[in-house]
């Protein structure tokens, strides 16, 4: 059997069989890390199957000591397994296995960022089919809530829904109206300009009332809306959860889904088809405008001509499209303000992730509603 002393009792090291037992005394603090990597660097520590570390001696430990200690054990070869603590007080137990269990967690930056094209649509194919799940499983909770309500109705909050509905659909309509009016002047604008080569001046009055009223208001009022109201769900929702206002309601008894959830989600699809209403306005009031003032329509005929080739079917259309529209915007939106973790940044990143799979689902709908539409000769 070898025996070592070092660094003022710092450290014993006994060598027999194939075993090394360090003996740790003294103080291991931060004030004397250069000492107690000196009393390390000459112990003369080298591979063993078994390594014992003892720590009857040990006054004082710190994590920074102890993090030296195990690095310089995997220095020498040395795995966690083969290490046996014994006669150390619970404290010092507990700070070694907390350094033990960080030194085991790699940092994220260490993780392999550059992995091949198929793993990375691998990765993002389950990232996408995790979150579907989530949504899914999401949609089923706020249906059972909903079915609570209609056997309990005086739980439903009107107030908070009378709210949202000012925030979503009153204070919106400027800028809806806004932007559907110039995307009907640029619309008549456009197709004006080829009408005028074959004298079919008139014509445009057809597509601009079908374009209108059947896709483009719809759709953009969604998109509107989604990136107004829907960020604005997630991020309020979000900063609840940072707050801890969230177990806070559920603290009180009451249902998270059923304070912030339904009456948003209610808000939002009873403002949607009014909204794309006043869109259906004022795209057409943009397309009277141009055609009027470039293209020789009076408004008496362009009114006319509109009362006689568009459709009923047309703005029924662009309606029933609205609350579909409403509806998976404000689950995507609640659901990813619930997502929120409890740090800011997280916030702004499920903000954006909002805005993004709002629009995407609603171009999406947007195309499953035109075929479907299409089949049923509507």
């Amino acid at each position: 059997m070898a025996m070592m002393n070092t660094a003022s009792g710092l450290l014993q090291l006994e060598s027999a069989d194939g075993t090394s037992v360090l003996r740790l005394g003294g103080v291991w603090r931060l004030s004397n890390l250069a000492a107690i990597a000196g009393a390390l660097q000459a112990s003369g520590l080298s591979a063993c199957k078994h390594f014992v570390l003892e720590g009857g001696g040990l006054q004082e430990l710190d994590t920074a000591a102890a993090f030296m200690l195990y690095r310089h054990l995997a220095g020498v070869g040395c795995t966690e397994s083969m290490v046996t603590r014994r006669g150390f007080d619970p404290r010092h137990e507990r700070l070694l296995d907390l350094v033990c269990e960080r030194m085991s967690c790699p940092p994220a930056a260490a993780k392999n960022r550059r992995r091949d094209p198929l793993s990375r649509i691998g990765a993002a194919t389950l990232k996408l089919w995790r979150l579907l799940q989530i949504h899914v499983a999401f949609i089923g909770t706020v249906a059972s809530e909903l079915l609570a309500l209609l056997r309990r109705p005086g739980l439903f909050r009107f107030k908070e829904t009378a709210s949202q509905f000012e925030t979503i659909c009153l204070d919106a309509i400027p800028i809806a109206a806004l932007v559907t009016f110039l995307i009907g002047v640029v619309f008549t604008y456009l197709l004006g300009l080829q009408a005028q080569r074959y004298g079919a001046n008139i014509f445009v009055v057809d597509g601009v009332g079908l374009a209108v009223c059947r896709e483009l208001s719809p759709l953009l009022v969604a998109v509107i809306v989604a990136g107004r109201s829907g960020a604005a769900f997630t991020a309020q929702i979000g900063t609840m959860k940072v707050q801890d206002e969230i177990d806070a309601i559920s603290t009180l008894g009451l249902s998270p889904v059923q304070v912030l959830v339904i009456p948003r989600l209610v808000a939002i699809m009873a403002a949607l088809p009014l909204l794309v209403f006043v869109g259906d306005l004022a795209g057409i009031a943009g397309g009277m405008l141009i055609a009027a003032w470039q293209l020789d329509v009076s408004v008496p005929t362009f009114l006319e001509r509109l009362h006689g080739v568009l459709p009923m079917s047309a703005p029924v259309v662009g309606l029933v499209k609205a609350p579909v529209f409403a509806a998976f915007i404000a689950m995507i939106a609640c659901r990813m303000g619930m997502l929120v973790a409890r740090d800011a940044r997280s916030v702004g990143e499920n903000t954006t992730s909002t805005v993004v799979q709002s629009i995407v689902w609603v171009i999406v709908l947007d195309a499953v509603f035109a075929i479907v539409f299409q089949h049923l000769d509507i």
